[in-house]
């Protein structure tokens, strides 16, 4: 690994196409390893083991590698704020949610408004201008991703449903916050630096609410061990620094509209790892998503 690889600016290309579409493939297989680890342990615990391995392994990595730090006291604050929202508040919410029965499809639904909440602030926080057309494939990627877990809202009972979507909707708040914090106030930072930065508040955080809620009780099977791994390497270092990236280098709208494309992502790999069924309505609202990504994203 070399400095120009870790940059918040990498040079236009490929990488125009292959980032983002690799970070949408990354992503959406967290929703996998929380279902894959999850029987084994409760949610904030399993956040707080991962965060603390990935804090000392990208530790290990930045030292290694002499990775520069923030010079100010405010940089490593604003570093760390984006952090806890991105990362924090935002697993915190969707593990605590799949965790107490919530299927991941109807999780990913909430979490899929972030695009267009993005979209309503970034004008006002950030001065992103939303042209119509944007506007217009924010809407129909709502819609694609509503009829991808259309089936799944079905089934769960009525009754419970409010309950569980709570900590879905922290989770909302969290990652459109975190995205609009980050490209507001530290857009641009040395990745291997910056991740240590920002999972540190995360591990404090886990760690106390873990303690204060749960019985901090874990089962090592095999399973378990395969979805940490997972989770740490793939999601916290992979997927993480491709959307450090993609927020340095795009609009907010841009990056938000990026997360339609998880819930039919998500979909298709569960079809293909626990045989779960795909509706002619899923396949259709899969169409409808990635048309809604592809308006959202043009250019002028």
């Amino acid at each position: 690994m070399n400095s120009s690889a870790v940059q918040s600016t990498p040079r236009p290309g490929l990488s125009d196409t292959a980032y983002p579409l690799l970070f949408v493939a990354l992503w959406s297989t967290g929703f996998i390893g929380a279902k894959l680890g999850l029987p084994f342990v409760e949610p904030l615990t399993f956040l707080a083991v991962r965060f603390a391995i990935v804090t000392v392994l990208m530790l290990a990595v930045a030292r290694w590698f002499r990775a520069p730090w923030p010079r100010s006291a405010r940089q490593w604050l604003h570093i760390a704020v984006s952090g806890l929202l991105v990362h924090g508040v935002y697993l915190g919410g969707v593990f605590t949610a799949i965790g107490h029965g919530l299927p991941s499809g109807i999780t990913a639904l909430v979490v899929g408004l972030q695009p267009l909440l993005t979209a309503l602030a970034a004008g006002l926080l950030l001065g992103e201008r939303v042209r119509p057309a944007q506007w217009c494939g924010l809407a129909l990627g709502f819609a694609g991703v509503a009829l991808v877990v259309a089936q799944k809202i079905a089934s769960v009972p009525s009754q419970a449903l409010l309950a569980m979507l709570l900590p879905a909707v922290v989770a909302l708040v969290g990652i459109t916050c975190g995205t609009l914090y980050q490209k507001r106030f530290c857009p641009a930072f040395d990745l291997r630096s910056g991740s240590v930065i920002q999972y540190l508040p995360c591990v404090a955080a886990m760690a106390v609410l873990a303690s204060l809620t749960e019985t901090m009780q874990i089962q090592w099977t095999g399973q378990f061990m395969f979805a940490l791994g997972w989770l740490v390497l793939v999601l916290s270092v992979g997927a993480v620094s491709l959307l450090n990236l993609l927020i340095g280098r795009g609009s907010a709208v841009n990056v938000a509209s990026l997360f339609y494309l998880t819930p039919p992502t998500t979909a298709l790999i569960a079809w293909a790892l626990f045989d779960e069924t795909l509706s002619g309505l899923a396949l259709v609202g899969m169409v409808v998503a990635v048309a809604g990504v592809w308006l959202a994203r043009q250019g002028k």
